[in-house]
């Protein structure tokens, strides 16, 4: 399928303030009440299966949530920031042996095909300048009826002029689209299990099963 065709440039952006939010105790409580609920509405649990979340962020949010929402046995967590790993570990200390987490690409995972039963990304793609490589990586490490959950800022808002002056993402002027993730996620092999898109266009949620 061909993809869209960037723009030539996006807005600029100013002062980058992504880390004020992307590790804010707000983000996490949005990410608790709103998205992971409703992720779980969309696609249902995972009882006992193994997990994977893309680009864990210091908190370890999506982490606990595959556990204690989801249901998940375990789950690994893989980040791009080395800073990030070590203090997302910190943060998820008391979980034990159910949570693992390292460093990691989620457009070149090193984990085995068919290794999961769920992969979780919450607002991860947007920032990947291949996001679409990601989405690929999350299908081929499931298993067959595994699921993709995803929640994702749109490039109606993450190429705005009001968020690109504050928050900087990849300039190639291809952020997801709801129509363009459920695209790439058949394109991975994946069928939509069911997607809920809301503020005016500006952000979705995705669940997708494996064939």
């Amino acid at each position: 399928m061909a993809h869209p065709s960037p723009r030539a440039s996006v807005p600029p952006t100013l002062v980058d303030a992504n880390r004020l939010w992307v590790d804010s105790r707000l983000r996490a409580l949005v990410q608790r009440r709103v998205e992971a609920p409703l992720l779980l509405e969309l696609g249902g649990p995972t009882h006992g299966g193994r997990a994977l979340e893309l680009g864990t962020g210091r908190r370890g949010t999506g982490l606990r949530l595959a556990l204690d929402l989801f249901r998940a046995a375990a789950v690994d967590g893989v980040e791009l920031h080395e800073p990030s790993v070590t203090a997302c570990r910190a943060a998820v200390r008391d979980l034990g042996d159910r949570v693992d987490v390292q460093r990691g690409d989620a457009t070149a995972l090193t984990a085995a095909t068919g290794s999961y039963d769920a992969v979780f990304g919450y607002h991860v793609l947007h920032h990947a300048d291949a996001w679409r490589d990601a989405v690929a990586e999350a299908a081929r490490v499931l298993r067959p009826g595994g699921r993709v959950y995803s929640c994702e800022m749109t490039a109606r808002i993450v190429d705005s002029r009001p968020l690109r002056a504050v928050s900087r993402h990849p300039a190639d002027g291809d952020r997801p689209t709801p129509a363009g993730l459920a695209a790439a996620c058949t394109d991975a092999g994946l069928t939509l299990v069911g997607q809920q898109t809301r503020v005016a266009g500006c952000w979705t949620a995705l669940v997708a099963t494996r064939r």
